[in-house]
Order: structure tokens, then sequence, then C-alpha cells
């Protein structure tokens, strides 16, 4: 062996062996610190303060231990030796303020005011408009209890960087928290700039506002009053207007809102416009009377005005939605609704080159029980090539869904195959093979399946992969050794009559199962499909009820985390109980860390505030 080669194999070797002795090194500060960690979380001052200290010696750069071991030294009221710790810092870090305000609150807590109050004012004279800086300084103040420290902060961040709108969301929270609601209120509307999003990622003024008000009668007052004046000063701005409506709608006094809307839209030059919007908002809150009464208005400006086919379509389109979230609805409603659109068709031929078009032939299969009259509608849109490539598509999409319900199972095989070869790079072509593979589901070709939703499983669309996930494992867990088949079978059926809105004999098909197949492992399955099915009659009590069942049932099976989730999802969003929907989603992360629910599940509870 060369010298060379020798040299560089005794470096290796060396290099190796140090790795190896370094290792053992850091896993012991490691689990040294995580002991410190519990006994600093169980309040256990004196043991965390010994090995905080050997720590800090050996780790001075360390952040976390010099943070954990500060708050150990408060909570054991030992100031003098908090004092000399960040002191330290001071000495190694003299250009960062956050060692004065970690020094201005140890000075604080031993009530030396005057001290701690020099020392956060010289800490402010650092504020230069750096945003890193900024938000480091006024969230050091916050968690610390000093709100009007951390107010001061981000004010003389304005100074320098002449924008409120980039710190409006956090100061309306100081400002709210330390009782100044009407400052809270003043800042945000006022760096709204014209409805824009805040600076705060997609959060937008209402966001931000709704979170202040609350449920607070006072203060929803008062944000009303802010409004009202801007209004009165522009009364052109539409955003404020929208702004009024939206705190209406949140005291959830839709007729006083539609007074207001009405007095601003006889000073405005763009008639119909303000209307339209608050009744767009009115029905999807559900408040369809409303909605109605100001679109009529609209319709009433006759057939001459600019908004005139616009607000027709959008009636059509409000009640559409109002039949669909009535369980029972109307059989006159549904007749009146159906008439509407033969009418508006009738005045409008291009109708037949737009998503109208979907919105009746729905109304025609899943209500008004002309399933014959819904093909026909569609395949008109379709031979008159009047829509765009993407309107082509969601026709052919749903003439294949009426044709599996109508029986012409190579005719919805032939629609899905002509939208996948369409659109094979995009989701609608996924969404097209997703369907063909629950064609064959519903066909009892259960390896056919399969096969296509393997491909599924990884598909860029997250919902795709979920439902064909969902699907897959429905089909693998259920075909038993024997090869039964039956129980599978008919629970497909029950799926298929479900979708087709036959939604009693769907419950009687899972009975037949329940009753003649007692042990079969569909039990958790049928479960959540009759929470489906009460959840669309909008029955939450029931649909939690079976929810539960899985839960308590079948907990280690593998449709648990699939009711924790839908579970966390009703109280969430139908029953507004935010509570309930944390617990679920806390029991959710805690009991299946394995779920694929989990980065959802999280996403939730940052929105319900409880996590960073």
């Amino acid at each position: 062996m060369s010298p060379i080669a020798s040299k560089s194999k005794y470096i290796i070797t060396f290099l190796f062996g140090a790795l190896l002795f370094a290792i053992p090194h850091v896993l012991f500060a490691q689990n040294k610190q995580e002991e410190a960690r519990n006994f600093l979380d169980n309040k256990e001052y004196a043991k965390a303060a010994l090995l905080y200290k050997e720590l800090f010696s050996q780790q001075p750069d360390n952040k976390e231990v010099y943070q954990d071991y500060l708050m150990t030294l408060m909570g054991m009221k030992d100031y003098k030796h908090a004092a000399d710790l960040v002191t330290q810092q001071l000495k190694r870090y003299s250009n960062n303020p956050n060692y004065l305000i970690d020094l201005g609150n140890v000075y604080k807590e031993e009530k030396k005011d005057k001290k701690a109050n020099e020392l956060f004012e010289n800490a402010l004279q650092y504020v230069n408009g750096d945003d890193l800086l900024t938000q480091q300084m006024a969230n050091n103040f916050s968690t610390t209890g000093n709100d009007e420290w951390a107010i001061k902060v981000y004010e003389r961040a304005i100074q320098f960087t002449q924008s409120s709108m980039q710190y409006s969301s956090a100061l309306a929270r100081l400002y709210n928290r330390s009782g100044d609601v009407e400052k809270a209120i003043k800042i945000i509307i006022e760096s709204s700039q014209q409805g824009m999003p805040l600076m705060n990622g997609d959060e937008t003024i209402e966001t931000t506002l709704l979170e202040i008000v609350d449920k607070d009668a006072e203060k929803q007052k008062k944000a009303q009053k802010a409004i009202i004046k801007l209004v009165i000063e522009q009364p052109d701005n539409y955003y404020y207007t929208n702004l009024l409506t939206w705190i209406f709608s949140v005291q959830d006094n839709w007729d006083q809102a539609f007074i207001q809307v009405q007095a601003l839209e006889k000073r405005s030059t763009d008639k119909g416009r303000l209307l339209m919007e608050f009744a767009a908002n009115a029905a999807k809150k559900n408040e369809y009377e409303i909605a109605e009464k100001a679109y009529n208005i609209v319709i009433g400006y006759g057939n001459t005005h600019s908004r005139y086919k616009m607000v027709r379509e959008a009636l059509l389109q409000m009640q559409l939605s109002k039949i669909e979230n009535n369980p029972s609805p109307s059989k006159v409603d549904i007749a009146n609704l159906s008439k509407a659109y033969t009418d508006f068709l009738s005045e409008y031929p291009d109708g037949f080159g737009r998503p109208i078009i979907n919105d009746y032939a729905l109304l025609e299969a899943q209500y008004d029980n002309n399933m014959p009259h819904a093909i026909e509608l569609l395949n008109k849109a379709i031979s008159q090539k009047m829509g765009d490539k993407f309107f082509m598509g969601n026709c052919k999409l749903q003439l294949g869904d009426y044709y599996i319900i109508t029986g012409k199972v190579w005719d919805a095989a032939l629609m899905y195959a002509q939208v996948d070869k369409a659109f094979r790079e995009d989701a609608m072509g996924e969404e097209a093979r997703f369907r063909n593979a629950k064609l064959s589901y519903y066909q009892n070709d259960f390896e056919q399946a399969q096969g296509q939703l393997s491909v599924l499983k990884a598909s860029t669309s997250e919902l795709i992969a979920n439902d064909a996930l969902f699907l897959s494992v429905l089909i693998t867990e259920n075909v038993p050794p024997d090869s039964n088949l039956v129980p599978l079978k008919r629970f497909a059926f029950a799926d298929l009559l479900l979708f087709q809105n036959k939604d009693v004999e769907a419950e009687a098909l899972l009975d037949s199962i329940a009753h003649n197949f007692p042990k079969n492992p569909l039990a958790d399955d049928i479960l959540l499909l009759r929470s489906k099915i009460a959840l669309k009659h909008k029955n939450y009590p029931k649909a939690i009820d079976y929810l539960k069942q899985v839960i308590e049932q079948h907990g280690k099976d593998v449709l648990a985390d699939d009711a924790l989730m839908q579970l966390a999802a009703i109280q969430q969003g139908f029953l507004k109980q935010k509570e309930e929907a944390q617990k679920y989603y806390e029991q959710l992360i805690l009991d299946y860390p394995g779920s694929s629910f989990i980065r959802q599940a999280r996403e939730q509870l940052k929105l319900l505030g409880t996590i960073n």
C-alpha cells in the first residue's frame, strides 16, 4: 500500500472513530434535555435547574436550552440567577434586543417596574422596520403578558415601513385583548384596502373581525357603528357596503341587512350589483327567501338591464340549491323550477353551452324522477358543442352517471373513456378513471375495480386518491376467505341505490345484510353508510350515533379514523361545536398516528386556534 493510501485510510478511520465517539454524547445530551423538559413541565423546578445548568454550560448557543433554563429559574422565583443568566447572554449578543426584554421581564417579576420599563424602552429603539426582528420582539412581549409593549413594537415598525396593513391583523388582536375594541375594529377596517387579503396568508378582514367580535353582541354593535361611519363617508365604496351586509349577517339580522342594502342600492350608480352580491351571500347561508327577494328586485329592472340574464341564471341556481338542501323538497317547487329552466332555455338557447344545463339535468334526474329528460338535455348539449372543453367533459361525466342509473353500463363506460382520453393529464381524467373503477365495483367486478384503484391511489388529487384508497380498502377488507361475495354485492348495490337517491331502498338492503349476515366484516361499513344517509337528511344526532358506534364497536378496524374525522367535521361544520370538534381531531391524532387524515386533522386544529 502506498504512503498516500495508508494516510487516507488512517484519516478515514480516525474520522469514523470520532463520529462513533460523538454520537453517544449527542444522544446523551438530547436525553438529558428531554429529562430536564419533563421536570420543567411537571414544575419540578429544582431538578430541572440542575440539569439545565449543566446543559447551558455545554451549549450556551442553544436557544431552546437557554429559554427553558430561564423559565425554570423564573418558576423557582430565583430572580438573581435568572438576571445573571440573561446578563451573560447580553454580553455575548449585545445587539439582540430580545435579551433586554428577557431581563426586563425578570425585573418586572421582582416588582421593579421602573427598571423593567427602562429596559423595554431600550429594546424598542432597536425596531427598524426589519420584519423578522419586529415579529420576534412583539411575540416576546406578547407571550410574557406585555401586550402594551408588543403594540408599541408594531406601531414603531409601521412608522418605518409606512404600511399599517402588514401588522393590522396582529395589532387588532392585541388591541382587542387589551380591551380597546374600538381601536381594534378601526385598524382592521381602515387597513383593508378595498377588501384585499391581509398580510397573513389568505386571512381576510372578515376572518379577523369575526375573531374579534365573535358572539359578543356589544362588540358586534361597535363594529356595525364603525362600518356604517365608513359607508356614510364613502357611499360608493362597495367594499364597505358589503362589509356592512356581512356584519348584519354575523348578527343573523338578515331583514335589517336587506333594508340597508336597498337603501344603498338607491344611491348606487351601478344598479343591481350590490343586491346580487347580497343575495349570493344570503343564499350561501341558506337564507333563500331573502335572497330571492333581492334577486327579484334586479329582475324587476327589466330584460334590457345589463344584469338581467345573469340574475335569472343566479336565481335558478339558488332555487336548485334550496331543493338540494331540503331533505323532502316539495313536488310543486320541483315542477316550478323545471318550468323556469325550460323558459330560460327557450329565451336563451346558448344556455346549452353553459353549466346551467348540468344543473337542469341534475334536477330532472335526481328530483323530478325524469331521467330520460336529463339524458336528453346532456346529449343535446354535447351534440351542439357550444361549450368549452371542460364543460363538455363535465356533461359526459354526468351523462355516464345517469347511464349507470338506467342500466346502460357500456354507454357509461364509453362516456368515462372519452373524458379519460381528452383529459389524460388532468384531474378530470383522473375523476373519469375513478368513476370507471366505481362502475366495476357496482358491477361486482371487484378484481377489475382493484386494478384501476391501485393506480388512482397515487393520484395528484388528494380527494381522488383518498376516495380510491377508501374504495380499495372496502373491497379488500370484505372479500372473505370462503369467497362468499353476497354481502359485498348487496352492499355495492345499496351504495348504488343511495347514489340514485333511493335512500329507503338502500336502508332496506343494508338491513338485510345486517340481518342475514350478522358476523360479516361489513358491519362498520354499514354503519358508516347509514351515517351518510342520516347526514344527507340533516339528521345530525342519528349520524353522530352511527359514527360513535363505529368507534366503540370497531375501534381497531380501518374505518375508525374515518368515523372520527366525520364526527369532527359534523361538530365543526354543521353544529358549530368547536370544542367537540377539537376533541375528535385530537383523539384521531393520538389514537391513530398512522391515519391518512393526520395532516388534515392538524390543519383543522390550527384553524380552530388550538395549535400553532
